[in-house]
């Protein structure tokens, strides 16, 4: 049963989430609240690792959940359901793509929908900063360690901006470290 949830969860998700991987992610926050596959907090690791590995972000979230829900046949069974609707959406697509391609109400709906994927990966952002940069638990008892993260975040925003030879790779080494140091 829990593979055809899965199967099915996915499927939804890959039909839905257009726009890509982290559009995906409003959709796993979902899943985290209405099934015990996996957290929140969870949710927002299994983001971390799939940034690391290579590959489309929303099918290493799928294997990941689905490792997490139901071992590596679950991992298969949530990819599977993943890919499915843009399969099927691509070999329609192929076939008619001539007529699509110079319709303008496709080109229209097209258009409209870019707002929509930048809302989904705003919220998702939204959700991610919550857990981990916004602790909002921490609100009545605010101290100076609850207020680090955010002033990292602005620190790093401000390099990142205004120093050119700034880099990711330089960013995602020094919250790395801070991080450590302030977790010990």
């Amino acid at each position: 049963m829990i593979y055809l949830q899965l199967y099915w969860e996915f499927f939804k998700i890959g039909l839905f989430a257009v726009g890509g991987g982290f559009a995906a992610i409003p959709f796993l926050f979902d899943l985290a609240n209405r099934y015990p596959w996996f957290t929140s907090e969870a949710l927002v690791n299994m983001i971390a690792i799939s940034e690391v590995a290579p590959g489309p972000i929303g099918v290493r979230m799928s294997v990941y959940a689905g490792y997490q829900a139901a071992g590596i046949a679950g991992s298969l069974v949530a990819t599977l359901g993943l890919i499915t609707p843009g399969v099927i959406s691509i070999c329609i697509l192929v076939r008619f793509l001539k007529t699509f391609s110079r319709n303008p109400k496709v080109n229209n709906i097209f258009y409209g929908l870019r707002p929509a994927v930048a809302a989904l990966i705003a919220v998702a952002a939204l959700d991610i900063m919550q857990i981990t940069v916004l602790d909002f638990s921490l609100l009545p008892n605010i101290n100076a360690l609850s207020i680090i993260p955010l002033i990292l975040l602005g620190v790093l925003l401000a390099a990142s901006k205004w120093i050119k030879w700034f880099s990711p790779l330089m960013m995602l080494g020094m919250a790395a470290i801070v991080g450590v140091l302030f977790r010990l």
